[in-house]
C-alpha cells in the first residue's frame, strides 16, 4: 500500500521550461557554450541529459560549479514559472486522502518554496534539495530511511530518466508524467513503472 508520494519539481509540478532555457542561454553566453533555441526544445525532449549535454558541449563536470548560479538566475526569473495545470486540485486530493508528501529536486530550496508560497500549494512534509544533477538515488535512500517506510509504500512522480533510473537504484516504483522535460521516447528507455498524461491519472495509480 501506497503511503507517501515524493514528487520532482521541475517539469512535474512547475513548468519551467522557458525560464530553464532562457538561464541556460545566459549561461551559454558567459562560458562559450552552444545556446539552444526555442525550436530545438521538442527534439531535445528525446534524448537523454548527456545526450544534451554532448549536443551543446557543455561541460557536464562544471555542473556543481555553475549549479548555484544557475539557480540564482532561475530565481530572478522565477515569476514566470507556472503550476502545471491540475496539479494543484491534484496535491489538495492527496493530501485530503492522508498520503505524506515530499519533494525531491535539484533546484534549489529557495525556488521551490518561493513557488510553493506563490500557488498556495498543500504543504509538503519534506522538500530534499540536491545539487547533484544525477544524486537523487541518494536523496531517496535517506528518506526511506529517515522515515522507517518501506520500499513498496513509496512511489516517486517524475518527468525525466534520470528520475526512473533513480528509483531503479532505490526500488522503489515511479509514475512517469508526460508534461515534462522527456518525451515519452526517452522515458520508456528507462522502463517506468507507470505513465500518466493528465495529474488526476496519478491518483488512479496510487489510490
Amino acid at each position: 500500500m501506497i503511503k507517501s508520494v515524493i514528487f520532482d519539481f521541475d517539469g512535474t509540478l512547475a513548468d519551467s521550461k522557458r525560464v530553464f532555457l532562457s538561464v541556460f542561454n545566459q549561461l551559454a553566453a558567459k562560458h562559450g557554450f552552444r545556446r539552444v533555441d526555442l525550436e530545438e526544445m521538442e527534439y531535445l525532449r528525446k534524448l537523454s541529459m548527456r545526450e544534451r549535454m554532448k549536443q551543446f558541449d557543455f561541460p557536464v563536470h562544471k555542473l556543481p560549479a555553475w549549479s548555484t548560479e544557475f539557480y540564482e538566475l532561475y530565481h530572478q526569473a522565477s515569476e514566470e514559472v507556472t503550476l502545471v495545470p491540475g496539479m494543484a486540485e491534484l496535491l489538495s486530493e492527496v493530501n485530503s486522502r492522508g498520503y505524506k508528501t515530499a519533494i525531491i529536486s535539484s533546484n534549489s530550496r529557495k525556488n521551490i518554496d518561493a513557488f510553493l508560497d506563490r500557488n498556495r500549494l498543500s504543504p509538503m512534509e519534506e522538500v530534499i534539495c540536491s545539487n547533484r544533477l544525477f544524486g537523487k538515488d541518494r536523496h531517496i535512500k535517506s528518506y526511506l530511511k529517515r522515515t522507517g517506510l518501506g520500499k513498496e509504500e513509496v512511489i516517486y512522480v517524475g518527468d525525466e530518466a534520470r528520475d526512473i533510473a533513480a528509483c531503479r537504484k532505490c526500488g522503489i516504483k515511479i509514475i512517469w508524467v508526460s508534461w515534462g522535460y522527456d518525451a515519452r521516447e526517452a522515458a520508456e528507455k528507462e522502463k517506468p513503472d507507470f505513465m500518466v498524461y493528465e495529474p488526476k491519472d496519478i491518483l488512479k495509480v496510487i489510490h
